[in-house]
C-alpha cells in the first residue's frame, strides 16, 4: 500500500496540497490546532492513495512524504 506522511507540527495550513490531490483525500483538520496554531492537512483515505505525490510537490514547507509501493 502506499504511504503518504504529514509533519503536521510543520504546516501551517495553506491548503495547497488540499487543491494538488486527484483523489480529493486530503484534508485540513478543522477541529485540531498544531503547536504553530494552525489547521494542519492530513490524509482521509490513505488505501485511496495513488502515489502521484502531487501534494508534496505542492507543498512549501515540505511537510508531506509518499512512499510509493513496489509491485
Amino acid at each position: 500500500m502506499n504511504k503518504v506522511t504529514f509533519r503536521t507540527d510543520r504546516c501551517k495550513g495553506c491548503g495547497l496540497c488540499v487543491t494538488a490531490c486527484p483523489k480529493h483525500i486530503i484534508a485540513l483538520d478543522e477541529h485540531n490546532l498544531n503547536a504553530k496554531g494552525y489547521h494542519a492537512a492530513g490524509i482521509t483515505d490513505q488505501a485511496a492513495c495513488i502515489a502521484c505525490a502531487m501534494c508534496a510537490t505542492m507543498c512549501p514547507d515540505l511537510v508531506i512524504t509518499v512512499e510509493k509501493e513496489d509491485k
